[in-house]
């Protein structure tokens, strides 16, 4: 079985006695039903999670952090991960054997995630090493499905994040000339050209129609194979975003997370990780403004956590990640008191041998950072 078949095989439907209770009374339940479970009970809430649901998370991070620190609870046997599917997998990855991890809405997926899938990897992986032979290693950023973090691991790779990236590809390049990274084309991107890698020198890889794209060199040159990848939310930010807002206020720095375009980072004041963005503005002076160009629901929470200095979404609409406001109280309260029922529900699953090859890969980056 794949690591993802267990979600076709969970019930995902909301029962309707959940959706019509009121804000009060979600509030209450979801309160009571923590208070029963006590520290049988680790809630991980992600930050780009909706506020309603991360005021009841016991830890907030990024994906890796709060898998982490999921394991590390180890008295608790249940964890609920307020994020998305892939981040879910990752705490299930490195849970302790007796800890079930739930996903309160199994349809709290990941675009950027899904756009490595398995099958076409391994197709695209026999089709390049045909075109460069053993010269490549994969490289995967954490957001990223379980299968893909093992078939990384398999082939002699590695695991990144956005925060150490740069010393994760310096690594990889250390063992092969080139690096196929995945599935995020803007941070392989971002990060190899702060190494001093040319831009000619990074073709991407569509497996859409089976082509390296965006040659503009001797194959012999290539240095990084950028998987076409990337995420919806920080798309959203253009160049003309960052050009309007300085116009608009010269005193405003322009913060952007490295998984937005490239054009982008190199007109930004500075680039970074979540929390890297989230540790510059609290060090930041009052006074201080920002525009920053991350998911709305951190941007929104940032501004209320620092009145002393004016915080901005660098675009003018919204930018929330879809998928995760998926997870709701209704969701929550539901997978609460389906625990209490006896019959949890929405559990993910990995199995051993994903389970085995993504822990070389995450294991392989521990090493290095």
């Amino acid at each position: 079985m794949m690591a993802i078949d267990i979600f076709s095989q969970m019930p995902s439907q909301l029962p309707e006695q959940y959706r019509i209770l009121s804000s009060e009374e979600l509030d209450e339940r979801i309160v009571r039903a923590k208070e029963i479970l006590g520290k049988d009970l680790v809630i991980l809430g992600h930050h780009y999670q909706r506020d309603d649901v991360i005021q009841y998370a016991d830890f907030r991070g990024d994906s890796l952090k709060l898998s982490r620190v999921g394991a590390e609870q180890k008295e608790a046997k249940y964890i609920i991960f307020c994020g998305v599917h892939f981040m879910a997998e990752t705490a299930d990855t490195l849970a302790q054997k007796e800890q079930i991890v739930i996903l309160p809405d199994l349809k709290a997926g990941c675009s950027m995630a899904d756009m490595a899938d398995i099958e076409d990897v391994e197709e695209s992986w026999e089709v390049l090493q045909d075109e460069f032979g053993d010269t490549i290693i994969p490289v995967t950023y954490v957001n990223s499905t379980a299968a893909i973090k093992a078939f990384v691991g398999r082939h002699g790779g590695t695991t990144c994040t956005s925060s150490n990236a740069r010393e994760v590809l310096a690594w990889a390049f250390q063992q092969k000339k080139r690096i196929l990274f995945l599935p995020d084309q803007h941070l392989g991107r971002n990060t190899a050209y702060k190494m001093g890698i040319p831009l000619e020198q990074m073709v991407i890889w569509s497996p859409g129609s089976g082509e390296l794209e965006e040659v503009n060199c001797e194959l012999g040159e290539v240095q990084m194979i950028l998987w076409k990848g990337y995420c919806s939310v920080h798309q959203k930010f253009t160049p003309e975003q960052v050009y309007r807002v300085r116009e608009r206020d010269p005193e405003m720095k322009v913060i952007v997370h490295p998984e937005c375009s490239h054009e982008v980072v190199r007109l930004a004041d500075c680039d970074g990780s979540t929390d890297y963005i989230i540790k510059m503005i609290a060090a930041a002076p009052a006074g201080s403004k920002w525009a920053v160009g991350t998911e709305v629901n951190l941007v929104q929470r940032l501004a209320q956590e620092h009145p002393e200095q004016h915080i901005e979404l660098l675009s003018t609409t919204m930018c929330p990640c879809l998928t995760m406001n998926r997870i709701d109280r209704p969701h929550l309260l539901w997978t609460l008191e389906s625990i209490l029922d006896g019959n949890p529900i929405n559990q993910i699953e990995v199995n051993d041998e994903t389970i085995y090859w993504s822990k070389k890969a995450l294991d392989r980056m521990m090493a290095v950072s």
